[in-house]
């Protein structure tokens, strides 16, 4: 039987209620760590992918954590480090889309929002995930996978708030990868193109919707979660480890189609 990847490593994905995180927090379990998932509304979620963590024969913990609060990004890095032990990997997924609202239209309400769950929240977990690695003794080799979008890259008109926490969540692993280098931490972002999860509700409950929208991809389909999932089972891996401060696009060629569509 092949070895366990994540032998005994524990993780943290936040937003692991649904869709990458979900897929993500199950293959981190099939490859022999413990998982704590976050989530912010959907307890039922959380649930169902705490019990097929355990199914796997793994530690499994659901917390919610509102991310945009840095008390309660606190209480969950305590609790993990009180019930598992001290993470070794940390899985930045929860986030919020927002599309169609120009920038002229835009509340300052929205704009916050996004900006303090996509870009703040992250920022709050990093920071208290290396604190808490300091404290350590061993200092084992740990990991920080930021889950960011094509949006780092490619601008959308009405997603002024998303491109630009996306944007700046690129920036903070560039950043972190050059802080953390020789503290033996990669730092990666994985940044999906379209993919089938509750996010792309539209495209994920009609066909149609979805392959008018996959026209652009230039693989002429949509990924599903278990694929980005796999890339952050590598990334977190010893072949991974060497992967650091980069972006790892997972978009079936999407961003190489910029300017080529008429």
């Amino acid at each position: 039987m092949e070895q366990m990847r994540l032998l005994d490593r524990i993780a943290i994905v936040t937003g692991a209620d649904s869709g990458i995180g979900q897929a993500t927090a199950i293959a981190f379990a099939e490859e022999g760590a413990d998982v704590v998932i976050t989530y912010l509304h959907d307890a039922a979620g959380a649930e169902f992918t705490r019990l097929e963590v355990e199914a796997r024969g793994r530690r499994g913990l659901a917390i919610r954590v509102d991310q945009r609060d840095p008390a309660a990004v606190s209480r969950l890095f305590a609790e993990t480090r009180g019930q598992f032990g001290v993470p070794t990997i940390l899985v930045n997924n929860a986030g919020i889309a927002m599309e169609g609202e120009p920038v002229k239209d835009m509340s300052i309400e929205d704009w916050d929002n996004v900006i303090r769950t996509n870009l703040y929240g992250p920022f709050y977990c990093c920071q208290q995930f290396i604190r808490l690695l300091e404290q350590g003794r061993d200092r084992p080799h740990a990991t920080i996978i930021n889950i960011t979008s094509v949006q780092e890259e490619i601008a959308y008109p009405g997603s002024a708030a998303y491109d630009s926490a996306k944007g700046g969540l690129r920036n903070l692993t560039r950043t972190l990868a050059l802080e953390l280098a020789e503290d033996d931490i990669n730092v990666v972002n994985i940044a999906p193109g379209m993919v089938l999860t509750p996010m792309n509700k539209e495209a994920l409950e009609n066909p149609q919707v979805r392959a008018e929208q996959v026209q652009y991809i230039p693989v002429k389909r949509a990924a599903e979660p278990w694929e980005i999932a796999q890339a952050a089972v590598y990334v977190a891996s010893r072949a991974g480890w060497y992967v650091h401060g980069t972006s790892l696009f997972i978009d079936g060629g999407l961003t190489r189609n910029v300017g080529q569509i008429p």
